[in-house]
């Protein structure tokens, strides 16, 4: 029997690697997108998760691959929800169309805020912080488990670090039952964050989030998004492959299969990869994983 809740999933002792994928923009490319996605899903992953455009643009196509992988692969999804700028009717149909769909887990994030958003007036939004949104699908009486996004380094948008964990102690309490975070590149930074959010109570599982990079120029675009720090080791990988295509992604497979081996070896049981919708990636993972994972 698949095992639908992720909560439950990570209750099991075993080593468990799960993948996230994002869905199709347009009509036109939905069913390279969710071939994608299926050659994936077939390589057996504890759960998947299916990511949120932005604004809420591919909200039916993030529902549409979510249902088709549970149903047709049965692996356990995670179907992203962000609530930045909408109304509070409209998440509330959300939760609901997520709940038809027969999807057990929603990752409760507020959304990236365009250029636009930033300079709106934000006082007079339904949603600001993605806790209201826990709040709002605790409020609703759905049936399902609750993730939320932490950062090992800090928030962008937060003053400090002992503020931004303020901060998620709020989001879990409110109903976050587990947390994965932003990618990083130095497994000593999770770590560190680990101690310090288990000394602030966050006690709920917290799933690392491993992004493989394949080429150099996804190097600019991490930083960018996320403001990750790239270790000495990392940086010497880029300018010595980075200019062949081949030869980078198997260096990039190899820098992040590494460091989901530490992760597994330092205690933990769930690693989150985001594959980018790149099958070949994901596949040669596991491979590099197939005893380990057993």
């Amino acid at each position: 029997m698949t095992l639908l809740k992720l909560t439950e999933i990570f209750k099991q002792d075993k080593f468990c690697l799960s993948f996230e994928v994002f869905p199709p923009k347009t009509d036109s490319n939905f069913d390279s997108v969710k071939h994608a996605t299926e050659e994936i899903a077939k390589l057996n992953p504890s759960f998947m998760s299916v990511t949120y455009g932005a604004g809420g643009g591919t909200s039916k196509y993030t529902l549409d691959i979510a249902k088709n992988i549970k149903e047709t692969y049965n692996v356990p999804t995670l179907a992203h929800l962000t609530c930045v700028s909408s109304s509070k009717e409209t998440v509330r149909e959300r939760i609901n169309d997520i709940k038809k769909a027969g999807i057990d887990n929603i990752m409760a994030l507020r959304g990236d805020l365009t250029p636009e958003l930033m300079n709106s007036d934000r006082s007079k939004w339904d949603y600001r912080y993605a806790v209201d949104l826990v709040r709002d699908i605790k409020e609703s009486g759905a049936d399902v488990c609750i993730g939320g996004a932490c950062y090992p380094e800090i928030h962008p948008e937060s003053e400090n670090q002992a503020d931004d964990i303020k901060h998620l102690k709020e989001k879990v309490d409110a109903g976050c039952s587990f947390l994965t975070t932003q990618m990083f590149f130095d497994n000593n930074l999770f770590y560190n964050f680990l101690y310090k959010i288990r000394e602030a109570g966050i006690l709920v599982p917290v799933i690392p989030g491993i992004m493989p990079i394949t080429n150099a120029k996804q190097v600019e675009r991490a930083i960018n998004l996320s403001g990750s720090f790239m270790p000495q080791r990392f940086k010497s990988l880029v300018d010595k492959f980075g200019h062949s295509p081949e030869t980078m992604l198997q260096a990039g497979i190899i820098y992040a299969t590494d460091q989901i081996i530490d992760l597994f070896a330092n205690g933990i049981k769930n690693v989150h990869v985001y594959s980018m919708n790149n099958p070949f990636v994901a596949e040669k993972i596991k491979e590099n994983l197939s005893n380990i994972l057993g």
